[in-house]
């Protein structure tokens, strides 16, 4: 079987060579160039052709956002960052994310040597999650259009919009829950239905799979763009209508109940299915703790997490949808939820949102705003 072919693009000779000698080690890839900057690895792209490359987020000449930028425009390949455990780190990744990088590593910000080593599975299952999804090209800006701010995401929130709404979703919104997991590719998904819910929407609780240090960065920016309210989500906290809770990164998040209300567990422990935060530990609490009241949402990402949790959902009452293949960064996680049986309806992900409240609106006979 043919190897994945990798090239790594970063300005640390150290990183360079630590990212090729594990790459190397793996009996199905290769690192076949390494480049210092991005005008190196533009001749190396043309003249090599590679699999998959491994990208810097901060490095001279051209940055590595400027270079994705233009990359995903002129020439789109699957593409994992290199990013520093820092908030600019993250801030940037984001960033990165969103104009088409596949997935990124997060490298310390001293022990860089030691830290990479013990990130070499992680480094290398995200090449081979890299080279098998499905990537889109970025549109070319129009005339006049401002270009990306260089090196750097835009880190202050933008206006909230004014909700679009006509009706309150009134008391449905607060017995209903909608839960999402997802992993690979789920960043920018998340974002998507989450910009297309109204203000009153039922509470979401999500798990995305991402490390310690970016989650707060994610859900600021969310908060920016959404209608509802976006935060990460703290232990204890009230699960409220019009608001959007993030599990965490490294801390599990599940639902309790507390009275009348709903309320955020986010607790330590092991990873389940190999992750922390897990789709299963959040799935399986919305099946035993909101039953029937609960709307499951799997979207974009490589294994099985959440899987079996969301048969769970679905066999106490939930409504359960899998966002489709063709619209997937990864079709690992929604396939193998309608494997199990999970799933009441497979939708592209622009459809998601609105048949979401389609559906609350069929089901509880009363007049909901429409997304």
């Amino acid at each position: 079987m043919a190897k994945t072919r990798v090239v790594v693009v970063d300005d640390s000779a150290l990183v360079r060579s630590m990212l090729t000698e594990i790459i190397n080690r793996q009996p199905d890839m290769e690192c076949i160039g390494a480049a210092a900057d991005p005008l190196v690895a533009r001749e190396m792209i043309r003249n090599l052709n590679p699999d998959v490359i491994t990208l810097d987020v901060e490095m001279p000449r051209m940055d590595g956002i400027d270079f994705l930028s233009k990359l995903m425009r002129l020439r789109p390949m699957p593409v994992v960052m290199v990013s520093t455990l820092t908030e600019r780190g993250a801030d940037v990744t984001l960033k990165a994310l969103e104009l088409g990088a596949i997935d990124f590593v997060a490298k310390p910000k001293i022990g860089v040597a030691d830290g990479l080593k013990l990130l070499a599975d992680d480094i290398t299952d995200k090449i081979r999650i890299a080279s098998k999804a499905r990537i889109h090209r970025l549109p070319t800006p129009a005339a006049g259009a401002a270009a990306p701010a260089s090196g750097a995401a835009t880190s202050a929130a933008a206006p909230r919009p004014a909700p679009i709404v006509s009706a309150s979703l009134g008391r449905l919104s607060t017995e209903k829950i909608i839960f999402i997991g997802a992993s690979t590719g789920g960043t920018e998904a998340t974002k998507e239905v989450l910009i297309t819910l109204p203000a009153d929407s039922p509470a979401v609780v999500i798990t995305q799979h991402m490390p310690p240090g970016f989650t707060r960065n994610y859900a600021n920016r969310l908060d920016g763009l959404c209608k509802i309210s976006v935060k990460e989500a703290s232990d204890g906290e009230r699960i409220l209508p019009g608001h959007a809770y993030i599990a965490p990164g490294g801390m599990h998040l599940s639902v309790e109940r507390s009275g009348a209300n709903y309320i955020a567990r986010v607790q330590d422990g092991d990873p389940v299915n190999r992750h922390k935060p897990s789709v299963e530990v959040l799935f399986s609490s919305a099946a035993r703790v909101v039953g029937p009241n609960a709307i499951g949402i799997m979207l974009t990402g490589m294994g099985a997490d959440g899987a079996k949790a969301m048969r769970e959902m679905k066999d106490a009452g939930a409504y359960c949808v899998a966002q489709d293949e063709a619209t997937c960064v990864v079709f690992g996680m929604p396939r193998e939820a309608i494997a199990a049986g999970a799933i009441n309806e497979v939708l592209p992900l622009p459809k998601i949102a609105a048949h979401i409240m389609d559906h609350l609106r069929s089901t509880s006979g009363s007049m909901l705003s429409r997304v």
